[in-house]
């Protein structure tokens, strides 16, 4: 049973995926996120981390650990995601980044994992997202608005995270979108 007391992170999150696709001992989840390509684009994970972090979905139970002898080397531990860890993992999958500051690395690995997934899971966690940027926006907007002309520093600061979030709506717009 999974521990409740303690939040996952997304990088975690981003192993549960990396796990839903096939079981995987650690040092092929490792050079898989070294890979210039899909998650290596998004951040770096160091190999002591990236054992500590599975480390901790094991004793979560999100993963499984099968053993596996490899003749005269010690054996291999594979992880299998278990149904807890697809349970976290889908949930994480299809809800929108909390805050706008998470898009920029939270948002891309579930959109990394939704294309790999099926257009329809890009399609629906594309327009949550939108629509909680749009809260976003009439609140940000508001706030710019309100602002007193001797508070001109505030005034930008709302003004700059309304203009990040159109832009956030226009790169979410081009998300949606089946490649060319």
């Amino acid at each position: 049973m999974p521990s409740t007391d303690q939040l996952l992170l997304t990088t975690e999150l981003a192993l549960l995926g990396l796990l839903s696709e096939r079981p995987m001992h650690g040092y092929d989840i490792y050079q898989q996120l070294r890979q210039p390509i899909g998650l290596g684009l998004v951040w770096r994970i160091k190999r002591s981390q990236l054992y500590a972090l599975l480390a901790r979905l094991e004793g979560q139970g999100y993963v499984a650990v099968s053993v596996e002898p490899q003749g005269g080397r010690p054996p291999r531990r594979v992880l299998h995601i278990n149904e807890a860890g697809r349970s976290a993992f889908d949930a994480w999958l299809t809800s929108p980044v909390p805050r706008p500051r998470d898009l920029r690395l939270d948002f891309l690995a579930k959109l990394y994992f939704a294309r790999r997934e099926d257009p329809d899971v890009v399609f629906q966690l594309v327009c949550r997202q939108r629509a909680r940027c749009l809260e976003w926006l009439a609140e940000y907007t508001a706030r710019a608005e309100a602002c007193q002309t001797d508070h001109p520093f505030e005034r930008l600061v709302w003004q700059f995270r309304v203009s990040q979030l159109q832009a956030d709506l226009g790169w979410l717009d081009a998300c949606g979108r089946p490649d060319p």
